[in-house]
């Protein structure tokens, strides 16, 4: 029989009074989860339906929204069903599920961040072979790859028949503890076993390297690497440099922000005052799915361009 698994919501719980306040938090989440529908669905149309923004920039550009929205999705409508339950509760399977969308679409983002790098740099420092290097192939290989590493990584599958994931491992582990801190099912599903796995943990240091530390180094590589070509080239590579690189730069920070904030939440789970945990709880559901529609609605021109097209 299916555990049942009881989220304690620091959103709510030690605060206010959840029973006299709790469809005005109804109304405002849905409202920002229908901000972050609309934002990130409205850029997405703009580059699906415009023939000028059918290029690789662009695309990685919807990838990454889409991965946002996905994102919001698996979280939001729980959400919301849970701030007018009078019991927040989840079954043992549905956590697990909630853990493998996140993880993926957030080890996603980062595999998608590194090809818009290397994007980057293939344009601004050989934008002779651009149009030869960044086919159409090549487009589709990096966003199966970033989808499907991730997936294999954080889900479920084989290796000679011999590997086992980390799902896998940890949703056939005898549960003992049935209280989750937070509003959705992250790491801290570890928490709940009986005994704690090696194994697990051996296999997630992995998986942090491969989908998450990896790509951050050749982000980081590679965008200093166009800083000292764009330095050493004339004013017009620096300008192009900036204006294309700066919203990419600022969408990794932001990101980079986000996924320190969850490791600290992790980590320090007792160590932290509940005030703290609810602003950084916060500021992963509600600050990051907005952060990216906006930056690259109005520092990304061309998209800048057709947004008021379509409002004025």
């Amino acid at each position: 029989m299916d555990n049942k698994l009881n989220l304690t919501y620091i959103t709510l719980n030690g605060y206010v009074e959840v029973e006299k306040y709790r469809y005005v938090y109804f109304l405002i989440i849905f409202t920002i989860y229908a901000a972050v529908i609309f934002s990130n669905s409205t850029i997405i149309r703009l580059i699906v339906f415009h023939q000028s923004l059918h290029e690789p920039m662009y695309i990685f550009i919807a990838v990454l929204l889409i991965n946002s929205t996905f994102f919001c999705t698996t979280i939001y409508p729980k959400f919301l069903l849970d701030v007018l339950s009078e019991k927040q509760i989840i079954s043992h399977t549905m956590c697990h599920f909630q853990y493998f969308v996140l993880y993926t679409s957030g080890a996603s983002e980062f595999l998608v961040l590194a090809a818009m790098a290397y994007d980057r740099y293939v344009s601004i420092c050989k934008p002779l072979q651009y149009s030869v290097i960044m086919k159409k192939t090549t487009i589709s290989v990096f966003l199966v790859l970033a989808w499907l590493v991730p997936a294999c990584q954080v889900a479920g599958t084989t290796v000679r028949a011999l590997t086992v994931t980390t799902t896998s491992l940890s949703a056939t582990r005898k549960v003992c503890n049935f209280t989750l801190q937070g509003i959705f099912c992250n790491k801290s599903v570890y928490k709940l076993h009986c005994v704690s796995s090696r194994v697990l943990a051996i296999y997630g240091v992995n998986v942090l390297l491969n989908i998450v530390f990896f790509p951050m180094l050749y982000i980081v590589f590679t965008y200093t690497k166009i800083l000292i070509i764009s330095y050493q080239s004339c004013r017009e590579v620096r300008k192009k440099a900036t204006q294309t690189c700066l919203p990419h730069l600022l969408v990794l920070f932001n990101y980079s922000f986000f996924c320190t904030c969850e490791v600290i939440i992790l980590r320090l789970e007792s160590d932290i005052s509940q005030t703290v945990r609810l602003i950084m709880t916060l500021q992963v559901v509600l600050y990051h799915p907005l952060f990216n529609p906006i930056i690259y609605g109005l520092k990304m021109k061309y998209i800048s361009k057709h947004l008021k097209r379509l409002f004025c």
